[in-house]
């Protein structure tokens, strides 16, 4: 099968909106400076 048989139908992520606010980052990031990385999202620290 191919790549992109193997992917077909999906819903690609949009990037992050301009001017969004980054901790302990030197620049903005984008999902394809994270791709084939992992992440770990924090979604309860400022609740």
């Amino acid at each position: 099968m191919t790549e992109r048989g193997r992917f077909a139908g999906t819903v690609r992520a949009p990037d992050f909106p301009a001017g969004f606010d980054w901790f302990n980052a030197e620049r903005p990031l984008t999902l394809a400076d994270l791709r084939g990385k992992i992440v770990i999202l924090d979604f309860w620290t400022y609740c």
